[in-house]
Parts: structure tokens; C-alpha cells; sequence
């Protein structure tokens, strides 16, 4: 699965494929699975929050997994692009939270099975 989204006026590729868990791996040291389900606290069912609920619950979320997996699906894409932090560098701007919307259905697609049952 391929997608390019604008950020900081730059087309920017994603994709996803087979070989993120491991790129992930070598890359950061941490298992990118565990970093998902790390992630999971998003998916509760909130309803309304209160001001103290949203920012109890923002305390928990390790953004710098987002920021990870955003780039490794954007090596994944194009395999020239420099170091986690040189690549964000060079943006005026890297609005993770709008991002990671456009990314959700590459994600899924890395976990989930093709199985049909």
C-alpha cells in the first residue's frame, strides 16, 4: 500500500510493506508491534472527556512512536531519505496528529491477516 501526503509543501511517499517490522527494528531498537499495542490507549471508547481525562490520557502516548513509524514508511517509500531527525529537520512543520490519520489504514494494513475465514 502506497500514499503521498503534503506536509511543510513537500509531497512526501509512504508505503508499507512485509519489511516494516524489521526496518523499524533495525532502525529504532524497539519491536514495532509492541510499540502498537503501546499505542492502544488511543483506541478506547472516550466519549466526552474532561480537560484532566484528555490530558491524563495524552500524558500515556509515547509520540515518538508516531513519528518512528511515520518514517518508517516514508524509507520504506524511498529509500534515500537521510536519518529520523535530518528528515524532520527538514520540515517547517510536522503536524504528527493530522499525519497519523492519513497513515492509520498503512498500519493496519502491516498487522492484519489476509486469512479470509
Amino acid at each position: 500500500m502506497e500514499k503521498t501526503i503534503e506536509i511543510s509543501g513537500k509531497q512526501v511517499n509512504f508505503k508499507s510493506s512485509g519489511a516494516i517490522p524489521k526496518r523499524y527494528k533495525m532502525q529504532f531498537q524497539r519491536d514495532f508491534f509492541k510499540d502498537l499495542i503501546s499505542l492502544g490507549v488511543m483506541n478506547q471508547e472516550t466519549g466526552e472527556l474532561t480537560e484532566a481525562k484528555q490530558l491524563e490520557l495524552a500524558s500515556r502516548i509515547d509520540f515518538d512512536v508516531f513519528f518512528d513509524i511515520a518514517w518508517t514508511l516514508a524509507k520504506t517509500a524511498d529509500n534515500s531519505i537521510p536519518d529520523p531527525l535530518a528528515w524532520l529537520d527538514g520540515f517547517d512543520e510536522f503536524p504528527i496528529m493530522e499525519i497519523v490519520p492519513e497513515l492509520q489504514d498503512m498500519i493496519a494494513s502491516s498487522i492484519s491477516s489476509s486469512k479470509k475465514k
